[in-house]
């Protein structure tokens, strides 16, 4: 029995390898020279990678990782909300306000996931679904902060990254202050946010989110 294997398996998947680390997507000549393959052979292999969902292209003709391979990579690890939902429970119930789990989906960041504190009282809140941009508010800004670097990306979230946390106040709604930090590591580009009216929150809900996103990143392994 050969053990040569199959060479043209061997550049599809490193194409597809290479597609997962330029979220921004690649051309067909980005991804030939990140290879080290001739266009033609990348083209083709591209185009297979598309017919099968394994890749997605833009009108542009940029690459990215499609959704077969995202569906895949799903049912092979944990899904990111289904444990960050306990853990944002527990940071409302100690820092007294709602928290929320933020996803970039196309332009807008998405609230998917929200937890109340159980108290009563005067608060913001956020319902699934929200949308909120990118480029404004907390939620979003650290969401873009948790994938690696992009193109036209605002200035700050090189910060945020570095940071591993952004405050913002009344950006979104007057009398509304954020504070978020990124959840690298998922498929998908995320953030725990939480959104109060007091303004001190800033301060005290620092270490307390920091440390839900190391017990929500924790579940990677």
């Amino acid at each position: 029995m050969s053990d040569s294997g199959s060479q043209t398996l061997e550049r599809g998947l490193a194409v597809l390898l290479e597609l997962g680390r330029h979220p921004e997507g690649l051309t067909v000549a980005e991804a030939a020279a990140a290879c080290g393959l001739h266009r033609s052979i990348t083209y083709r292999l591209l185009v297979s990678l598309h017919r099968t969902g394994f890749a997605a292209r833009d009108d542009e003709g940029r690459f990215t990782v499609g959704p077969t391979a995202t569906d895949l990579a799903d049912h092979s690890r944990p899904r990111l909300r289904d444990v960050a939902e306990p853990v944002l429970h527990q940071l409302a119930l100690e820092i007294d306000a709602t928290a929320s789990l933020v996803e970039v989906v196309g332009d807008a960041a998405v609230t998917t996931v929200v937890a109340e504190p159980p108290t009563d009282g005067p608060r913001f809140s956020y319902r699934l679904g929200n949308r909120d941009p990118l480029d404004r508010g907390a939620g979003g800004l650290a969401a873009l902060a948790s994938g690696p670097a992009r193109p036209g990306e605002p200035a700050r979230v090189a910060e945020i990254r570095a940071a591993g946390l952004v405050t913002t106040s009344a950006e979104l709604n007057p009398g509304a202050h954020g504070i978020a930090a990124p959840l690298p590591g998922w498929q998908v580009l995320a953030a725990v946010n939480v959104v109060t009216s007091r303004p001190e929150l800033l301060t005290s809900a620092a270490e307390p989110i920091r440390r839900a996103v190391r017990a929500i990143s924790a579940a990677l392994g």
